[in-house]
């Protein structure tokens, strides 16, 4: 995919303010490390991840999607009023029915005549959302949107200490509940215009790369546990071989349309084994890179986007450079975007 004429006019993040470290999850951890001699220590060395943040309880999806929404419209030169699509993209989300786009519409301000809906598609949904977006700017059918995507990831993490603490689960039987002591919350939103929108310097979106290897969407699976509580399970070993595949083959051919001239990437935030794979794979140096998973954790959708962000905030990302945004996401799907900024 091609555009010509698509900006990302602004992104903003907004971060819960309460603090996980990965020593105080082992110390809840305790009676699972002591019946199984587990040594502490070891969830921070295998991750890289030293603390990721968290919602207050009873957060909604909604509620993180607005704050970072009133967050992007407080850094754009847009108005809400300017806004013609809305779309909630993460993982998360209030209920089945309606949409959770239309809690978090409401509790930005946006206009009524701006179309709204939600696209879910696990820690890819906010590239996505940003293609159809783009495809829809660049055919002239929208001239603007806003994308957020806010991710909860306190019942998953709750619900997954309670299993490992009460349960009778052998070594082997809690490595499928490994990847969910990575998981933080974070929110993330955008607003995505025609060139013509923008002043200043505009950063294009150029375009990008898809490519789905569903064979493997048995190997991260989640779902609803009870009210307020989620579930999921990973191959962890075999997500990680699978996914790098599939990035070496989306980076073939996306690399083709879009070079390799790159000044900065920014990959899904998994932690420090996933990432230094997936950079020896394609041959990537690891200084262009830019992460947030030692101190976020993975926040699913939000996690590549927000880290784009805060590149941006803290000047990695500055102006004229060629980005690369390496997404992926359990299904197996991988979508990579080329930024000028």
């Amino acid at each position: 995919m091609r555009f010509e004429n698509v900006c990302l006019e602004s992104i903003a993040v907004a971060l819960p303010e309460e603090v996980w470290t990965s020593a105080q999850i082992e110390a809840r951890l305790q009676p699972l490390y002591d019946r199984l001699r587990l040594s502490a220590g070891r969830l921070e060395l295998m991750t890289g991840i030293r603390e990721r943040r968290m919602w207050p309880a009873g957060t909604r999806a909604s509620d993180a999607s607005a704050a970072a929404g009133r967050a992007v419209l407080q850094k754009s030169q847009l108005r809400a009023a300017d806004v013609e699509l809305f779309i909630h993209a993460a993982v998360s989300r209030d209920m089945l029915e309606p949409a959770t786009a239309s809690f978090a519409h409401r509790k930005i301000g946006l206009p009524g005549t701006a179309q709204i809906l939600d696209v879910s598609n696990a820690c890819l949904g906010f590239l996505n959302a940003l293609t159809l977006a783009a495809g829809l700017i660049e055919s002239g059918q929208i001239r603007c949107a806003m994308i957020v995507s806010g991710e909860n990831g306190r019942p998953l993490l709750e619900q997954t200490l309670r299993t490992l603490v009460e349960q009778p689960l052998t070594r082997n039987q809690i490595k499928p509940f490994f990847a969910n002591l990575t998981i933080g919350s974070a929110a993330v939103a955008a607003i995505v215009c025609h060139k013509s929108l923008v002043t200043g310097r505009p950063h294009r979106l150029l375009g990008g790369t898809a490519r789905a290897a569903t064979q493997h969407s048995d190997l991260c699976q989640g779902d609803n546990y009870a009210a307020e509580s989620l579930v999921m399970q990973t191959d962890s070993e075999q997500l990680l071989l699978a996914g790098v595949a599939l990035a070496q083959e989306t980076w073939r051919d996306f690399t083709t349309e879009q070079g390799t001239d790159f000044d900065r990437f920014v990959c899904h935030q998994v932690g420090s084994v996933h990432r230094r794979k997936l950079y020896e794979t394609l041959g990537l140096d690891l200084a262009r890179d830019y992460s947030t998973f030692d101190r976020l954790g993975n926040t699913g959708s939000a996690a590549l986007p927000s880290a784009l962000a805060l590149a941006a905030e803290a000047g990695a990302v500055t102006e004229g450079m060629r980005v690369g945004l390496l997404g992926i996401g359990s299904g197996l799907n991988c979508l990579m975007l080329a930024l000028e900024w």
